[in-house]
């Protein structure tokens, strides 16, 4: 198991292997990359998000605790989320104006270590380079309301909608981890990814018939259970087991 974070030095994102609160420093990418010999500690360092991701892709009802009564979907219901929406460990999510009833949504997140298109489930679940944290951030009422939009662009793709991090971590069980959404310190969401609806390589195998999924690339697999409204002031922290904690203020 390793993780992976990324950060900010010198104003340059720069990777680096996290053990404990130590980072060793790496000269190259994410897949590519050597140890430069050079190690901080995590306190002195800003984090970004894990990862620069291509494109952003979102299951939507993915759990049956979250049905809330709709039928179970027959294929995962995809939907886009843009590059602009991302978020980093510790970043505000800040509510547009007239948002009134925002929602964090606690997920599991996939990173794409190689290219996949038209996938077997088998070649998909080889692909996935690792694991982070995400908070699907939604605007219930552009999303559902009397008024909402055709698309789901600002009801989930609003500026800081997508947090994600802190670390993405190799060679997990993706299939059984604990997910769990705390607000203020509450917990809200807890479940385990083994009740996803459709398991990561499902979802990734159905997606890459029709997108092709490059590395880097960055998959949310949907949210468990009820969500809560957010006002400002909040703190929301998104929590899976050996992965770490996603931390954002709401402003």
């Amino acid at each position: 198991m390793k993780k992976f974070i990324r950060y900010s030095l010198n104003s340059s994102p720069v990777y680096g292997l996290l053990e404990g609160d130590v980072i060793s420093e790496l000269d190259g990418d994410l897949f590519q990359n050597q140890p430069t010999g050079t190690q901080r500690k995590l306190g002195e360092v800003k984090l970004l998000t894990p990862c620069a991701p291509r494109q952003i892709i979102a299951v939507g009802r993915n759990y049956k605790s979250h049905l809330e009564g709709r039928p179970t979907p027959s294929r995962p219901e995809m939907f886009y989320k843009p590059i602009s929406s991302l978020q980093g460990p510790d970043g505000p999510i800040v509510l547009p104006p007239d948002a009134t009833n925002t929602h964090s949504e606690g997920e599991l997140v996939l990173v794409m270590g190689r290219r996949l298109r038209r996938a077997s489930r088998e070649e998909a679940a080889a692909a996935i380079f690792g694991v982070t944290c995400g908070n699907d951030v939604s605007e219930r009422n552009w999303q559902n309301g009397p008024d909402k939009d055709i698309q789901w662009w600002r009801a989930k793709g609003s500026d800081t909608f997508s947090p994600l991090g802190p670390a993405i971590v190799t060679d997990l069980d993706y299939a059984n981890l604990r997910l769990t959404t705390r607000m203020n310190g509450e917990v809200v969401q807890d479940q385990s990814t083994a009740d996803l609806i459709f398991d990561c390589p499902t979802v990734l195998s159905f997606v890459s018939q029709y997108v092709t999924l490059e590395p880097g690339d960055v998959i949310y697999t949907g949210t468990p259970g009820s969500t809560r409204k957010m006002k400002a002031g909040d703190i929301v922290e998104i929590e899976i087991e050996n992965v770490g904690i996603l931390r954002n203020p709401v402003a």
